[in-house]
């Protein structure tokens, strides 16, 4: 894909207006980075074809296959999960007696990131091992901004919506191109990112921040840049969650999401950014759990219709890469399909290529027996997986070989050294100002018009960078278990209060300050939609996430010491609309 360089919808190089805003954020400092180095480990030799060998990769796939059983092949198609920050017994024992494809890590392995670098050495280390020396997937979900599954030392960053703001398809690159860096130092090769999932309906809790916006057009340009980002980090991208999770405000998690929108409006909604992306040959796309009845799969979830994934997704479109689903432990798979094993079956015909569980059966769960017994009594099924199995060998073989791949063992000195990653905070500090949006307001606000100030928030990072910014000003930590009657008695010696929203819970405490004669400034992060609720206040800015550079950010353009030139990535009021891309 081509990008004007001179648009903000080209890649924006922003010496100038960095020049502008990184002095004036101030007192945060960040040192400049070292490269990555990366480096790969040779499996043992046996007389089976080798991972490791010096050929193309369609080629040597085939020749692999060939020589796997159909238990080789449908293991090669498993990514799981385990319990834990130290690899369980069930899941050494998964990828030695298997040969499983991948692994798929969660928030509960991470929170010591040296830890999970030397988990990830030792899964590879048992991977290697098998005849074939074929190193596993090793996948998360590390979006940025409010997902964010690697924590520890890692960045924390704006986020999606916040690159919406900016709408420079630069920082959609550098995005990805910083956060693939940091997974490639802990041996991670690949992400369930970029989320190019719409915020059509503005109630939606699940997707929210999580979206580049409203706009399918511009979605799809950032997704295409954030992708291009992490191909250059060797981190493998997924696009996700096909068809589209923005046009609800359910959550698949729980139960089985029903988007009403005609299979038109899909086409020239939903679907645009995985159109686009088609193009520009993303490795992978995952499948969600969603239901969309007036369409040709009527109540069957996308991610086991063969409509969707086969006929609109494969032939339509012509999608080439891997399809991986969901996890299919959520209720929105499971309770369509009646039992995890079935929706598993269901999968692969549909058309996926990797099933993932987030949890490690046992060895001889029905889920992988009756796989297995239906590869040998099903011709077709068989053909489906062993298909499958070739897709993820090809995508292995394409990206995790070679000068650019993930080390398979995370060199230890360089997780030290380079979590966070020093150059990627300078970056995400600059991102976090370029999106930094006024939605209403009286503004600056500087200390000698704000008077005495209340900060009024649940954040650490709020308060610290607030009283930086208004030296003097006093605290109000609001929890659910403190009511309106509280806040209105810290506020009574104030003359302005700055209160900061994350979601629809904390409305009702805001509005407790309506008609207190204070001057009210709402400080928004994750989803600004709320301001709309609240229009009787005095002003009201809006980051993006809850990471330490946004709140920097958004009292600096409080203060009025950088400018706010962001923009609402859609449109206020009631479900948002697409607009035209910038």
């Amino acid at each position: 894909m081509n990008f004007p360089a001179d648009s903000r919808s080209g890649f924006f190089r922003p010496p100038a207006l960095a020049a502008v805003l990184l002095p004036a954020l101030f007192l945060f400092l960040f040192p400049a980075a070292r490269p990555v180095a990366q480096s790969m480990n040779s499996a043992r030799s046996t007389g089976k074809p080798r991972f490791s060998a010096d050929r193309p990769a369609e080629a040597l796939a085939e020749e692999i296959l060939a020589q796997m059983s159909d238990e080789d092949a449908l293991a090669q198609t498993f990514m799981l999960g385990w319990v834990g920050a130290e690899p369980s017994p069930l899941i050494m024992d998964w990828i030695r007696d298997r040969r499983i494809g991948g692994v798929k890590i969660f928030g509960w392995n991470t929170d010591d990131t040296r830890k999970l670098a030397e988990t990830v050495g030792v899964l590879q280390s048992a991977a290697l091992e098998g005849d074939f020396g074929i190193p596993l997937l090793v996948a998360t979900d590390q979006e940025g901004g409010w997902i964010r599954h690697v924590k520890g030392a890692t960045s924390e960053t704006p986020g999606n919506m916040a690159i919406g703001a900016s709408g420079y398809p630069r920082d959609a690159y550098l995005a990805g191109y910083y956060i693939g860096r940091e997974l490639a130092v802990l041996g991670i090769n690949m992400n369930f990112a970029p989320t190019v999932d719409l915020y059509t309906n503005s109630a939606s809790t699940l997707i929210g921040p999580r979206s580049f916006g409203s706009d399918p057009v511009q979605a799809g340009i950032l997704g295409a840049a954030f992708v291009r980002g992490h191909e250059k980090a060797g981190v493998i991208a997924t696009a996700k969650h096909y068809p589209g999770h923005g046009d609800t405000d359910l959550d698949s998690h729980g139960v089985l999401p029903e988007i009403t929108a005609p299979f038109e409006v899909l086409w020239e909604r939903e679907l645009v950014p995985y159109r686009m992306l088609a193009r520009e040959n993303i490795p992978a796309v995952m499948s969600g759990h969603l239901a969309f009845p007036n369409t040709q799969a009527a109540s069957t979830p996308a991610s086991l219709s063969p409509w969707f994934l086969r006929t609109v997704l494969r032939d339509r479109i012509g999608f080439k890469g891997l399809v991986i689903t969901d996890d299919l432990m959520m209720n929105g798979a499971t309770l369509s399909a009646g039992s995890l094993s079935r929706a598993a079956r269901q999968a692969f015909m549909a058309g996926n290529d990797i099933i993932m569980v987030s949890k490690t059966p046992n060895l001889n769960d029905p889920i992988w027996t009756s796989l297995v017994l239906a590869m040998r009594e099903e011709a077709a099924f068989r053909e489906r997986v062993r298909d499958a199995a070739r897709r993820v060998l090809v995508t292995k073989l394409k990206y995790l070989r070679g000068g650019n791949a993930v080390p398979y063992v995370p060199d230890l000195l360089k997780v030290d050294a380079e979590l966070p990653n020093p150059e990627g905070s300078a970056f995400f500090l600059s991102l976090a100002a370029r999106s930094v949006t006024v939605v209403r307001g009286n503004l600056p606000l500087a200390p000698e018009k704000a008077g005495k100030v209340l900060l009024a928030g649940q954040f650490e990072d709020f308060f610290s960078a607030g009283k930086k910014a208004y030296p003097g000003a006093a605290s109000y930590y609001y929890s659910a278990s403190r009511g309106n009657a509280e806040l209105s008695y810290y506020a009574r010696e104030a003359d302005t209060v700055i209160f900061c929203i994350s979601d629809a819970s904390d409305l009702g405490l805001l509005r407790s300050l309506q008609g207190s004669g204070k001057k009210v400034y709402v400080f928004s992060v994750l989803s600004p939609a709320y301001i709309e609720e609240v229009p009787w206040t005095e002003g009201a800015i809006a980051v993006y996430s809850y990471a330490p550079e946004s709140f920097v950010a958004g009292f600096s353009a409080l203060l009025g010491r950088i400018p706010a030139p962001g923009k609402l990535p859609f449109s206020a009021g009631g479900n948002a609309a697409p607009r035209n891309a910038r």
